[in-house]
């Protein structure tokens, strides 16, 4: 909320108690400030976020940032960008997940943290770690020869399904 732009504060905050509270999930068009001080136009996505037990723990949902678009833009040329660029930030996720042995959620909450603290944008900083890792960090043979095997052989430790009853196609 400490970057949510004053005018719309108050409106996120009721959206976001509507969700929290009601469990609906929201979406909004308004505006948030950056470390700098500049304003931003972005769309917002987001439902709630619940631990094991179903208690609320906070929110999750998707950032469009409308800055880039042109007067001739439109959300829908935003969010098609921002598809387009998702890629990178996956490969980006999975080179943080093996490099450090973690889960797809916390690459991704390390790739938000430091997009945030380094008021870089996220697709940004994922094309730089992707093009750092791939380039920079060399794997020794050893590693790339266990890669080799374990890519080699993956299809005999795949557990196929078992189709449903009655199925037409096993095409899947």
């Amino acid at each position: 909320m400490s970057h949510k732009h004053p005018d719309d504060a108050a409106n996120v905050a009721r959206l976001i108690e509507a969700m929290t509270g009601q469990g609906r999930p929201f979406s909004s068009r308004h505006r948030i400030v950056d470390t700098h001080g500049r304003i931003h136009p972005v769309v917002v996505i987001g439902e709630r976020l619940c631990d094991d037990g179903g208690k609320v723990i906070g929110s999750q949902g998707l950032y469009v940032d409308l800055s880039d678009v042109d007067d001739g833009g439109t959300v829908e040329d935003a969010i098609a960008d921002f598809t387009e660029h998702r890629a990178l930030i996956e490969q980006a996720k999975g080179i943080l997940m093996m490099t450090y042995g973690i889960s797809a959620q916390r690459a991704f909450d390390i790739l938000v943290w430091r997009s945030q603290e380094t008021n870089t944008k996220l697709r940004t900083l994922a094309a730089q770690i992707i093009d750092d890792f791939t380039v920079e960090l060399h794997v020794p043979s050893g590693i790339r020869e266990r890669a080799d095997n374990l890519l080699l052989t993956a299809h005999r430790r795949v557990h196929a399904p078992v189709p449903p009853t009655g199925s037409q196609s096993d095409a899947c």
